[in-house]
């Protein structure tokens, strides 16, 4: 009898073993995933900010070079006698309506056919050099509208313009040097209507500085650029 109660004793005692083995065993498994784990989340971690690094280095690049742009267009045209507005933050040139065209016309002037000869070759210098040529990914010739009349007879107005512009800017014609070939990949034109009027220091809209022809360039890293600032805004 106490020989079989040894037995029974010597049993439970090896099935605890057993039992202390099993969990003593899942919980160094636990604590295995748990290192994996904060390994892996570190190492995502160290990676976002890599990338957080890159994305910051490609902002300054493309702040910078935007800079450098646009005081080589503002020393360009320093003297120019043609009536042009440089916009300081987007290096946007905009031209009023009447230095290209007449009123409600879409045909370029005499005149503006001129000051195109004169202002083109100058802008394409600085945007097609050698230093730029490869960052940039277009060039847009933006037609915009006063508010007076429908909106879409003012978009065909505005967008014939500038496609007038883009036409004249192609033609074999006009004094351009070895560009035509490449400029047919980058050169566009869009029509605005009155969507992005001009105001006064009061909040109203100018009319008369509304209706304008506008030439602008985007750099091939731009797109990316102005993702991250969105996605800056919508975190702050």
């Amino acid at each position: 009898m106490a020989r079989k109660r040894l037995e029974r004793s010597r049993e439970y005692k090896h099935i605890e073993e057993e039992g202390n083995h099993y969990w003593m065993s899942y919980s160094d498994l636990m604590s295995a995933l748990l290192f994996v784990f904060a390994l892996l989340l570190m190492i995502n971690m160290f990676n976002n900010e890599k990338e957080i690094e890159a994305k910051n280095e490609v902002i300054e690049d493309i702040i910078g070079l935007k800079t450098e742009i646009i005081k080589e267009l503002r020393e360009t045209f320093e003297d120019s006698d043609i009536q042009m507005t440089i916009d300081s933050q987007t290096g946007a040139i905009s031209f009023s309506s009447g230095v290209l065209f007449e009123y409600n016309s879409a045909e370029i002037s005499d005149e503006g056919k001129e000051n195109l000869q004169k202002f083109v070759p100058k802008y394409m210098e600085v945007l097609l050099s050698e230093r730029y040529r490869p960052h940039i990914s277009q060039i847009i010739i933006e037609g915009h509208t006063d508010t007076q009349g429908e909106y879409l007879y003012n978009l065909e107005l505005s967008h014939n313009r500038s496609f007038a512009v883009v036409q004249e800017v192609l033609s074999e014609d006009f004094p351009l040097e070895d560009s035509n070939s490449h400029l047919r990949d980058i050169l566009t034109s869009n029509g605005r209507s009155y969507s992005d009027p001009i105001k006064d220091a009061d909040g109203k809209i100018d009319d008369d500085a509304s209706r304008r022809v506008e030439f602008k360039f985007r750099l091939k890293d731009e797109e990316m650029f102005e993702e991250i600032q969105e996605l800056v805004a919508e975190n702050e």
